[in-house]
């Protein structure tokens, strides 16, 4: 929402960045040369994603098109934008979520997205790694965010994200802690890795 994004935008000024913001749809030809206009980048993050939240056969065509576009295929075209103008060491990021590798209900669509994406983290990294530059995603589990809203079984979803070794759900701060990491030089030896920040949910059987 704009709302969100200028509160953003005054952290940054804050903490004495100049932001620009830039209000659109990922998938659409203005975005992409809006940030193309931006110049050399140092840090990608591909945190945009959206989808449709039902079984998979209550879905259609046009619910996968929606999702697919905006949290994969937007992924590749604003790389294919942003990576020839990036210098060495610099990093790519895509934020994907356990539903890429955990059958979770109604995330049909939105699971086989997230998959697409960290398939792409793995194909550009080897791509863009003679360049310098690091491909790799952070994929998160249950992460207490207004996202949840969307869900049906919200409240199932809110008490499993608790379920795991650390006792509580994954927040914002936890993965950003993992996107800092992995756009610092710190991770020069991490390519094309999903780093799994859940607290420890996906080990048990």
């Amino acid at each position: 929402s704009d709302a969100a994004a200028e509160e953003t935008a005054a952290e940054l000024r804050a903490l004495g960045a100049e932001p620009v913001l830039v209000r659109g749809n990922v998938t659409s030809d203005r975005v992409r040369e809006q940030i193309r206009e931006l110049g050399p980048l140092d840090v990608f993050v591909h945190n945009a994603a959206t989808g449709v939240i039902r079984p998979a056969l209550e879905t259609e065509d046009k619910h996968w098109d929606w999702t697919l576009n905006a949290n994969a295929r937007a992924f590749l075209a604003l790389t294919r934008v942003i990576a020839p103008a990036m210098p060495a060491g610099s990093s790519v990021v895509a934020i994907s979520s356990l539903g890429s590798i955990r059958v979770l209900e109604n995330y049909a669509l939105v699971g086989t997205s997230k998959a697409a994406l960290e398939a792409l983290v793995r194909y550009l990294a080897v791509e863009l790694g003679p360049a310098g530059i690091r491909v790799n995603a952070v994929s998160g589990g249950v992460v207490d965010t207004g996202a949840l809203d969307h869900f049906p079984n919200r409240e199932e979803m809110i008490a499993m994200g608790s379920r795991n070794a650390a006792g509580r759900m994954v927040t914002p701060d936890d993965m950003a802690g993992a996107v800092a990491f992995l756009s610092s030089r710190d991770s020069e030896m991490v390519r094309g890795q999903t780093l799994i920040v859940d607290g420890g949910f996906s080990l048990p059987a």
